[in-house]
């Protein structure tokens, strides 16, 4: 007989002893626990109401020491709620009472479960000491402390304190559902109405729960987009969409107008884009959200991006360069004068990389000025002007105002047209360092790009820098991967070595990651310097694959290669590789000029 077994029929002994269990109890719980053998026989015993609460806590307290906790007088602080996820505390039959420097104390229902503890430990990052508590009155706190209560704001306002937690797709339903009864199924149509069914509790406890699980979940962007029958809200976690609720349709548009009235925009309004943005303060800082309010067949879809200052690093070392990608870049922007161009898609991280530039370029020696649309982050000691082109503040109009400001470093948002490229190289020629985006897939076709809004070769090879193209990977959670051998099948492609034995990353997924096997991304680039050589090939008219080709020669690694080393050091996966790169279609080695 097992450790386990005996301490089981021992278990069972004692309870049917002290009176706890009935014989019967006892017989049912060994039934149910051999089908579900994970599971407790004491947190069976407890769900099922078959045993006698008050005495289980007074002998587990008896046996092994634990601390006995009334919890019908105490208040639980939200601080503490935050570091055990609610879903976590009813699967555990726990709640947390005090925290001392880095010691959490947890009453607990069962604390002779010692997977519990060690979960508990995992997502709070705390050291756990067990006590003991009632069985109903640990559900009854959970209940109750857990009801979140969030508070959001608009402008410059005073911002009220959010709940240090976020709520679980089973709360966020629930809310759903009472303001779907509360909205009786209508459709306001009159801004007045609209106004009223914004501001009922549960469509401002909804939104508010809504936008602090985005901050609790580190998304980018929540989406909340109408259709036929329902409405559908999701987030975007680490580059993956994640669906949270699904409330009815009639619900729909006490949701926008709730958002409408914190962005400051017009209610009545369902015709025209709007845009927008408020704070939300949560978890003990303040949140930017940016707002997107765009007519769609069904009515009308909000994109909230989710620009939390708290979160970004704004520091070359921490997004993940590699040590020569980092020299290279800060040796790029210590020069006096050109171009720094970032590109890649939408989420690419194109704006976090130049800001991080920025921040490590600021001095109080430097003047540095940015044109953005929208600014999405402030940064303390930069200018930073937001393009308003209603009022016919453009990038170019603004580049033109910024230049007799005699800035020594300035940021463009975004390259999308030949007059703002013109203004840019100009700058970039007249003495300044500028850093700017462009939408291209890969480094090297940025110079296309840039010769088809009309720009001379000779002017790109005098005045470009450099030229990053970057994508966003998830990283693995450090917690569930694991190693195993790459299949021979995909060795061709991703340019391995097939004689050599190599193994890569995966993760299975853990409470920590939420299931995900990813937590944070991490960025994978394709770095373009301007070499004697490369300059050479662009004067005379070389095509695209001809720069690459000669670039990969000098040791450029392209957006394949870094992400292949990113696996094999066990960052991410091969699958992400799959999911974020293309193949890399050119040779290493070049074949000559294009004529």
């Amino acid at each position: 007989m097992s450790e386990n077994e005996k301490f089981r029929i021992d278990i069972q002994q004692l309870l049917e002893r002290e009176g706890i269990v009935s014989a019967e109890d006892v017989e049912w719980a060994a039934g149910e626990h051999a089908k579900q053998p994970k599971k407790p026989m004491i947190d069976l015993l407890l769900e099922a109401g078959k045993c006698d609460e008050k005495k289980l806590a007074s002998l587990l307290c008896a046996l092994y020491g634990y601390r006995l906790v009334s919890l019908r007088m105490l208040v639980i602080h939200e601080d503490l709620l935050g570091l055990i996820p609610k879903k976590v505390a009813e699967e555990y039959h726990c709640v947390p009472v005090s925290l001392l420097d880095k010691t959490l104390t947890v009453a607990f229902a069962n604390p002779t479960n010692l997977k519990a503890i060690d979960e508990v430990q995992i997502v709070s990052g705390k050291r756990i000491r067990a006590a003991v508590a009632e069985y109903s009155l640990i559900r009854e706190a959970i209940e109750k402390s857990y009801s979140a209560s969030g508070a959001v704001t608009s402008g410059n306002a005073k911002l009220p304190e959010a709940v240090n937690t976020g709520p679980e797709t089973d709360e966020l339903i629930d809310l759903a559902r009472q303001a779907e009864q509360d909205a009786g199924g209508a459709r306001p149509e009159q801004a007045s109405d609209l106004m009223h069914l914004a501001s009922q509790a549960p469509v401002v406890k909804l939104v508010n729960m809504v936008l602090i699980e985005g901050v609790r979940r580190r998304a980018s962007d929540i989406f909340i987009e109408p259709w036929e029958t329902h409405v559908r809200v999701r987030l975007r976690v680490d580059g993956i969409l994640e669906e949270i609720v699904r409330p009815q349709k009639s619900y729909a548009s006490a949701i926008v107008s709730r958002i409408k009235i914190m962005s400051q925009l017009n209610i009545a309004e369902h015709r025209v884009p709007q845009d927008g943005r408020f704070k939300v303060r949560t978890q003990g800082r303040e949140v930017d959200m940016r707002v997107s309010v765009l007519p769609s067949s069904f009515g009308e879809k909000v994109c909230l991006r989710i620009l939390d200052t708290g979160s970004q690093a704004h520091d070359i070392s921490k997004l993940g360069f590699s040590e020569s990608e980092q020299q290279i870049i800060r040796d790029s922007a210590k020069k006096p004068h050109g171009m720094i161009l970032v590109t890649g898609p939408t989420g690419s991280g194109k704006t976090t990389t130049l800001y991080s530039v920025l921040k490590y370029l600021d001095s109080p020696q430097v003047n540095i000025t940015t044109v953005e649309d929208p600014v999405e982050y402030q940064i303390p000691g930069i200018n930073q002007v937001n393009v308003r082109e209603a009022i016919g503040l453009t990038f170019p109009a603004a580049l033109r105002s910024i230049l007799r400001q005699d800035p020594d470093v300035v940021l463009i948002g975004e390259i999308r047209d030949a007059e703002t490229l013109d203004i840019a190289v100009k700058a970039a020629l007249t003495g300044h360092l500028v850093l700017s985006t462009l939408h291209t897939n890969d480094s090297v076709s940025s110079i296309t790009r840039m010769v088809n809004l009309g720009l001379e070769p000779f002017l790109i090879a005098s005045t470009v820098l450099m030229i990053s193209a970057q994508r966003l990977v998830r990283k693995l959670c450090p917690r569930c991967r694991y190693a195993y051998d790459l299949e021979p099948e995909l060795y061709p492609l991703l340019h391995l070595d097939p004689s050599q034995k190599i193994r890569v990353w995966k993760a299975k997924g853990c409470v920590q990651c939420r299931q995900m096997g990813y937590q944070g991304r991490s960025v994978i680039t394709e770095i373009l310097q301007m070499s004697p050589e490369i300059i050479e090939l662009i004067m005379q008219g070389a095509s695209a694959d001809v720069i690459k080709i000669k670039a990969r020669e000098q040791g450029m690694r392209t957006l394949r290669e870094s992400a292949v080393q990113k696996a094999l050091a066990g960052e991410t996966s091969v699958d992400e590789i799959f999911r974020v790169t293309t193949e890399d279609q050119a040779p290493k080695r070049a074949s000559g000029v294009a004529p």
